[in-house]
């Protein structure tokens, strides 16, 4: 019986780790063993609006929204900036600075969720596991969620709520990592002068 007892036990304690959400420190060695990625997306915005096209990430510090028919919106993230390109206009991009948005987080050097402050909430199943992170310097900026599927960790989506309670999904298709991305495509100023505006 004894014997009986102790198998039973070992195997629930082997597999109890699947069902249990993916570990914080995981999560962030994830996003670390990556400098370049490019998925398709699909984003919902908060007025129930939906864009699709293609992101580009190289990090620290930088992204591209190439957004698709009919939209053909351009937001670039670099230089410490985040530019948004309207296709329609021929003035010069809205800019504002990449550390006030929540995205600046996952862009970081070096990815620490365990900062003090920054997990706001964690949690999951065997299926997904989704972490909500602010700036613990500045939460007036808003927050992101981060859903992630496990076996191997993937990014799957993130929620932006940002200042005004506004939230913003973005759902990723397969990402492919380690992928080549020229750092002129995050430049600000050189998509201006490609296009012809100036400040």
């Amino acid at each position: 019986m004894r014997s009986l007892l102790t198998a039973i036990a070992t195997t629930f304690t082997f597999v109890a780790p699947a069902f249990a959400e993916i570990p914080v420190t995981e999560i962030s060695n994830y996003l670390n063993s990556f400098q370049t990625a490019k998925a398709d997306f699909t984003q919902v915005n908060s007025d129930g609006s939906i864009s699709t096209g293609e992101l580009s990430i190289r990090r620290p510090g930088r992204a591209r929204f190439d957004y698709a028919a009919p939209n053909n919106g351009l937001v670039i993230a670099g230089g410490q900036q985040v530019a948004i390109f309207d296709p329609v206009s021929n003035t010069p991009p809205e800019q504002y600075p990449l550390s006030q948005t929540p995205l600046s987080i996952i862009l970081a050097q070096n990815v620490n969720f365990g900062r003090s402050g920054m997990l706001v909430a964690h949690g999951g199943d065997a299926t997904q596991t989704a972490v909500t992170l602010q700036d613990p310097e500045n939460p007036q900026y808003g927050n992101i969620q981060l859903v992630f599927t496990p076996s191997p960790t993937t990014l799957r989506q993130w929620v932006i709520t940002d200042d005004t309670g506004a939230q913003t999904t973005v759902i990723l298709g397969d990402m492919q990592t380690g992928v080549s991305i020229g750092a002129s495509r995050f430049n600000i100023p050189q998509e201006m002068q490609r296009r012809g505006l100036s400040d």
